[in-house]
Order: structure tokens, then C-alpha cells, then sequence
């Protein structure tokens, strides 16, 4: 899972271990007064979360690794 954008990490909502299954929120950004929900693209087990709350993700920056069921 890739950022799309330039923003601000709100609220990280997962945490690796969990079982997620598609459009399942991850982590919720912030940009330009907008809250932007980050969905699993994937079914799957998070093994690792790549941003915490309150820092800035940059197009690209990697947000999660979820490994598919």
C-alpha cells in the first residue's frame, strides 16, 4: 500500500497482525482540512505498518505491507 498524496497521518487504525480484508480502513490521512480513508486494496494479514500518527507521507511513501490470504 502506496500514499497517493502529500499529507498528514491522522489516525493509524490497524495495526500489523490484523486479518483485513478489502476496503477495510488502515489509516486515515489528512490533507488540505480533508480526513482521507486509506483502504486494503487486498484480503490479508498486515505484517507491517510503515507511518504512525501525526507524520507527513509523501506520494509513494509506503503506509502498509499486507500479506494476501
Amino acid at each position: 500500500m502506496l500514499a497517493e498524496l502529500v499529507a498528514n497521518v491522522l489516525k493509524v487504525t490497524a495495526k500489523a497482525g490484523d486479518t483485513v480484508g478489502p476496503d477495510d480502513t488502515l489509516v486515515i490521512l489528512e490533507s488540505m482540512k480533508m480526513e482521507i480513508p486509506v483502504l486494503a486494496e487486498v484480503a490479508g494479514t498486515i505484517t507491517e505498518l510503515k507511518v504512525v500518527e501525526g507524520e507527513v507521507v509523501r506520494d509513494g511513501d509506503p503506509i502498509a505491507v499486507i500479506e494476501e490470504h
